[in-house]
């Protein structure tokens, strides 16, 4: 795979809330749609539509993710895998679309979204979801990885994809503290892997809109 193999997928657009760090800024949500030999790897699936507490404090302009990826001339009937770098609303929001489809996730992450205020209720454990869980750090398909980052949330993990430029790190990045946590990841992939660690680099799923 190369740097063009991951596909950032723009599913979203928000206003942060007044308890926000970012108050009253506009900014996106993204996916992260990796080409595979396999199939589709999809990171994340963005927001879904109906829930009266996101819409009121968040006010989202919500991009369909099928149409999304087929705006970028991929196929969602070939999505073989989705990869939740945690679960919060803005994260697992449209994986109803993919009933049946395998969500990887960290499982001390699916047990967090069973706790009230965690992420929107329904949005985890529907009818038809199909959860593979992991432990730490794991091989999801050849040439992609998972590095458990907690500090976000408890079971936050990033994607590594070898041979690319690309870490789809997701809300790593929401500060200092948890910008850290990936850095120690890397640092322990450095001295393991120096070679792979140098191909790396962290991304976000969120950005303020210009």
């Amino acid at each position: 795979m190369k740097a063009s193999d991951v596909v950032p997928i723009h599913l979203a657009d928000v206003t942060y809330p007044e308890f926000h760090p970012l108050a009253g800024e506009d900014g996106i949500v993204l996916a992260f749609a990796i080409r595979h030999p396999e199939g589709l790897v999809l990171v994340d699936t963005g927001i879904g539509e109906g829930d009266a507490w996101v819409d009121e404090h968040y006010r989202p302009r919500v991009r369909d993710v099928g149409e999304a990826l087929r705006g970028a001339a991929l196929e969602p009937a070939d999505v073989r895998t989705i990869v939740h770098t945690h679960l919060h609303f803005d994260h697992c929001g449209q994986d109803r679309a993919f009933r049946g489809v395998p969500i990887v996730v960290q499982r001390a992450e699916r047990e967090a979204a069973n706790v009230a205020g965690h992420t929107v209720p329904g949005l985890v454990g529907f009818p038809g979801a199909r959860y593979e869980l992991v432990d730490g750090d794991s091989e999801i398909a050849p040439g992609v990885s998972v590095l458990a980052t907690p500090g976000h949330t408890v079971g936050h993990q990033s994607v590594v994809v070898d041979t690319t430029t690309m870490q789809p790190a997701s809300d790593v990045l929401a500060s200092p503290a948890t910008l850290s946590i990936a850095e120690q990841a890397l640092a322990a992939l450095a001295s393991t892997d120096p070679a792979r660690a140098r191909r790396l680099q962290v991304v976000g799923a969120h950005e303020v809109a210009a």
